[in-house]
């Protein structure tokens, strides 16, 4: 299969690394890794806090939490994408105002691609995210919150220095993964217009009509982050399940990695 894809002459690898390092691509890799980070940021602070509202006892807090799940978690993200782009047919405009201070807002101007592209993602990720959490908070002992509470500690200091970085251990693996997804999935954002890695290599093809080689710089690209990605989740994980019985396996990559490093401290 390799020999195959290194021969074929329809791959074009000569297109492939005229293209690879171009300053359109490398555009659209900075969008990608921007979009990213900030979704995932609205995201799991988000998602955390509905965590904490779905394990409150405050019924309209638990039933307010549980609805904003069934919703971003029952439709697909690209119609979530596509409706805040087209918010302005809904509310063309809308008016801000405290007292006799106000002013008006026009959702065309407001709601720009890169808007749409970070709530449709970071609104839906957080759904996700909030039951990781809550699966990372249940699976402390209920021991350390009581422990915690007879020291006189309250609800929230408790959650934030006893049940949280306990839940770190189990929260990690699956928001590793939540990340690597969403690098891929920020490729929905070209919907919208938004200048990510998919977008800036369909809008080159667009014009030079060579699909395939621009398709294998996108993944090529993709595959990058990932890896990268990956290997930081490996050595996030391996801290925070110090003191577990359990240890993690790690990939060659992340052998190697750890070999080289391994022998450069032995130098130094």
């Amino acid at each position: 299969m390799a020999w195959i894809l290194a021969t074929t002459e329809t791959m074009e690898w000569n297109v492939v690394g005229e293209y690879l390092f171009s300053s359109e691509v490398l555009a659209g890799v900075k969008g990608t890794i921007v979009m990213t980070v900030l979704s995932m940021a609205l995201g799991m602070v988000l998602g955390t806090l509905i965590a904490v509202m779905r394990l409150s006892p405050n019924p309209v807090l638990t039933s307010v939490a549980s609805l904003y799940q069934w919703f971003f978690r029952g439709t697909p993200t690209l119609v979530q994408l596509i409706f805040w782009f087209n918010l302005s047919s809904i509310f063309p405009g809308f008016e801000v105002g405290v007292g006799a201070l106000g002013f008006d807002v026009d959702t065309n101007r407001v709601m720009t691609p890169f808007l749409a592209a970070l709530l449709g993602l970071g609104l839906n990720f957080a759904a996700y995210y909030s039951e990781i959490v809550r699966a990372g908070i249940l699976s402390v002992d209920e021991g350390q919150s009581d422990a915690a509470t007879a020291y006189g500690l309250s609800r929230f200091r408790t959650l934030r220095h006893i049940v949280l970085p306990q839940a770190m251990r189990v929260i990690i693996p699956p928001t590793g993964n939540e990340l690597i997804g969403m690098l891929k999935f920020t490729s929905l954002a070209s919907v919208v217009s938004y200048s990510e890695l998919l977008r800036s290599a369909s809008d080159v093809y667009n014009r030079t009509y060579q699909v395939i080689p621009l398709l294998v710089v996108a993944a090529i690209w993709y595959l990058f982050m990932t890896t990268l990605l990956s290997t930081g989740q490996y050595f996030l994980e391996k801290r925070f399940a110090r003191g577990a019985q359990r240890t993690t396996t790690s990939t060659l990559a992340e052998r190697i990695l750890t070999d080289v490093r391994g022998r450069w401290a032995k130098r130094r």
